[in-house]
C-alpha cells in the first residue's frame, strides 16, 4: 500500500492514534537508554519521537519508503537519521542494532516475512524484534466503526481484515516464518476522544490509506450514505474510540 498523502494528512487520520500507541510499544519493547534502536516504517515519527526520548536521538535510526513521510521525519527529529527504504531492503549491516521495531507498519509491508527477517539480520543476538498491527480482523481497531459501516452498503469491499498480523496470532506466525521462534505476543490498547461527529469524519476525506482511498473512490452520493451510516453508528455527542493493536516481540 503506497501512501501517497502529505505527512499532515496522515497525521490527523491516525496520529490521535499512533502517538499514544508508541509509548505503550516501547515499553513492551524495554527500549532504554543506552540502546541502539531502528524505526522501520517510521511515516511522519511517532514511534521515531518516542524512542529518542527513551534512547536519544544519537541512539535512533529510521527508514521509511514514502519521500514525503521521511521527509516529515527529518524535519522533526533533525537528530535522527532517516532514510528512504523499504523494510525488506534495509540498508544496514547485520547486527547494527539492539532493538528494530515496526509500529503499524507489518499489514503494508509487500512481503512481511521478508521484512521481519531483514528487522532480525540488523539486530544483534539476543536483542529485540517488535512489531504491532491494529485488530481489524477483530473489529477493534480504530477504523472498525467506518469498516463497519462499509460492509452494511458494500459487503464485497476490502475491509483490512485480510491483511497480515490483524488477527489473533499472525504476528506470531510472521516471527517464526522469519526465523524468530517464541515470539511473545501482547495486545495494547489506546483510547482517544473526538468532540464531535464531523471531527472523527474529516480524516477519513483526507485520502489515507485503504479507508481514505475507499471514501476517494465513491461517487458523491454514495459518499454521503456512508457518512450517514457511519453517524448512525456512533453517539450524537463526543466519539469515543478504544483502539486495540496485536503486538509481539522476539529475540535474534
Amino acid at each position: 500500500m503506497s501512501f501517497a498523502v502529505s505527512a499532515d494528512a496522515y497525521l490527523r487520520f491516525m496520529g490521535k492514534y499512533s502517538e499514544p500507541l508508541a509509548g505503550q510499544f516501547a515499553d513492551l519493547a524495554t527500549i532504554r537508554a543506552g540502546q541502539r534502536v531502528l524505526d522501520v516504517g517510521c511515516g511522519p515519527g511517532a514511534l521515531t519521537a518516542e524512542l529518542v526520548r527513551r534512547a536519544g536521538p544519537g541512539a535512533v535510526s529510521a527508514v521509511e519508503p514514502s519521500a514525503s513521510f521521511a521527509a516529515a521525519a527529518r524535519d522533526r527529529l533533525p537528530g535522527v537519521p532517516v532514510q528512504q527504504a523499504a523494510a525488506e531492503h534495509l540498508p544496514f549491516p547485520a547486527r547494527a542494532f539492539d532493538a528494530a521495531l515496526a509500529q503499524l507498519v507489518v499489514h503494508f509491508m509487500a512481503d512481511p516475512v521478508l521484512g521481519v527477517r531483514e528487522m532480525a539480520r540488523v539486530t544483534r543476538p539476543g536483542g529485540v524484534v517488535g512489531a504491532c498491527v491494529w485488530d481489524h480482523a477483530g473489529g477493534r481497531g480504530p477504523l472498525a466503526v467506518f469498516w463497519r459501516a462499509v460492509r452494511d452498503l458494500d459487503p464485497a469491499a476490502d475491509d483490512e481484515s485480510g491483511r497480515p498480523g490483524v488477527r489473533e496470532g499472525d504476528l506470531a506466525r510472521l516471527f517464526a516464518q522469519a526465523g524468530l521462534d517464541g515470539a511473545r505476543a501482547a495486545t495494547l490498547t489506546v483510547r482517544v476522544r473526538q468532540a464531535s461527529f464531523e471531527q472523527w469524519w474529516e480524516p477519513f476525506t483526507l485520502g489515507v490509506g485503504p479507508a481514505g482511498a475507499y471514501v476517494a473512490s465513491l461517487v458523491p452520493g454514495h459518499r454521503a450514505a456512508l457518512r450517514e451510516r457511519c453517524r448512525g453508528l456512533l453517539p450524537a455527542g463526543p466519539v469515543e474510540i478504544a483502539a486495540t493493536a496485536w503486538a509481539a516481540v522476539g529475540r535474534p
